[in-house]
């Protein structure tokens, strides 16, 4: 009789022991497929850690491939004319690219009287990926952004931005939005478009994107530790492989599909934030901008090396020829006033005070 309670016994809890199996590998196949369309269990967040003080770290993240090694030192060289505070870059760059960044960078230490520090890493995607795949991806290394919260996997946060960016204020101004944002939101972008009329996504994407208009990725604030607590590069590799013959504008769409399934974990900023040429070359669409100032100007179809929209390149050709230890109210303001000053017709060049409005409050003296 013992015998059999104790059979009994032994049974039952090996059938408590499978169930409760069969629980844990269910429950951690959904978090692994169940991925973007909402099904997935909501991923506890940590309440915001960002407090703003006068000495906070700004981190700035860049990726550069190919011919960008200019293009991002001018970018670098904005956030250090402009911050007032303590500041690190973190260069993602082809190997070919690393020297020179460590290079410049180097000298620029000694040169300037600005406080920051800088790591230069090698592109890295993720193992058993196609790395030429996403090497290729939209532009040469942009999807490397998809994959910073497992690249940079001991870094909090970062504001990533692209190469074809300059600050025309201190950077802090973007990485201080991190205090605004709930305990959900990871990330922060701008929209993609201001006017239905001319917006991209809402007349030709075949994908979904967030919200009415979509969002642009070219200044993003991450919340990596969220980010990593989201699983958010568990999502990435899926999302392209059902929706790789649909996508347009490569890493950027498969954000904008992420936050479609989630938009609780998106913080929108303003236009002025991430200002393009979208912005000013039909019609102004960016009221805000016009009467306080671009935050980053935002050069994108490379407005900042053409004739298309002149106010681009006249900003860009004065922070490109400026050099770090001279004076920058006479070395840089003067020229990108006069450059600005130049004849334009363009659309752009009506609102020319857009260019200019915060470069003078942070280096003109007499304002």
């Amino acid at each position: 009789m013992k015998s059999g309670y104790r059979l009994f016994f032994v049974c039952l809890v090996l059938a408590a022991f499978i169930l409760l199996l069969n629980f844990t590998t269910n429950f951690s196949n959904k978090l692994n497929y169940a991925h973007y369309k909402g099904s997935i269990v909501s991923s506890t967040t940590a309440k915001s850690s960002f407090d703003t003080t006068v000495d906070q770290e700004v981190v700035i993240c860049v990726v550069a491939c190919g011919d960008r090694l200019d293009e991002s030192l001018t970018m670098l060289k904005s956030a250090l004319v402009f911050t007032r505070r303590p500041i690190r870059f973190i260069v993602i760059a082809d190997d070919s690219l690393i020297p020179a960044f460590n290079e410049k960078l180097s000298a620029w230490k000694n040169l300037s009287n600005k406080t920051f520090d800088f790591l230069v890493k090698p592109v890295t995607f993720p193992e058993h990926s196609d790395v030429t795949m996403w090497r290729k991806l939209f532009k040469p290394c942009a999807a490397q952004r998809l994959f910073l919260p497992t690249v940079l996997e001991n870094i909090d946060a970062v504001l990533y931005v692209d190469t074809d960016t300059l600050f025309l204020a201190p950077p802090e101004k973007v990485w201080d939005e991190f205090t605004k944002m709930n305990s959900s939101q990871l990330a922060a972008l701008s929209p993609e478009h201001e006017d239905p009329n001319t917006g991209w996504y809402n007349r030709f994407a075949k994908h979904p994107y967030y919200g009415k208009l979509g969002v642009n990725s070219g200044v993003m604030l991450m919340n990596l530790t969220r980010m990593r607590e989201f699983r958010w590069t568990n999502y990435v590799i899926p999302i392209h492989k059902e929706y790789r013959l649909k996508i347009t504008w490569g890493d950027q769409d498969i954000i904008n599909i992420i936050f479609h399934y989630r938009p609780e974990k998106l913080y929108i900023y303003p236009c002025r934030y991430n200002y393009r040429p979208d912005h000013c070359m039909y019609m102004s669409v960016c009221t805000e901008a016009e009467k306080y100032g671009a935050l980053v100007l935002h050069g994108s179809r490379g407005t900042f090396h053409s004739q298309k929209q002149p106010p681009f390149k006249a900003v860009y050709r004065a922070m490109q020829e400026y050099q770090l230890d001279t004076d920058p109210f006479d070395n840089l303001l003067i020229p990108m006033r006069n450059y600005l000053a130049l004849e334009d017709r363009s659309n752009c060049g009506k609102v020319w005070r857009v260019f200019i409005i915060q470069p003078e409050l942070h280096l003109d003296p007499n304002i």
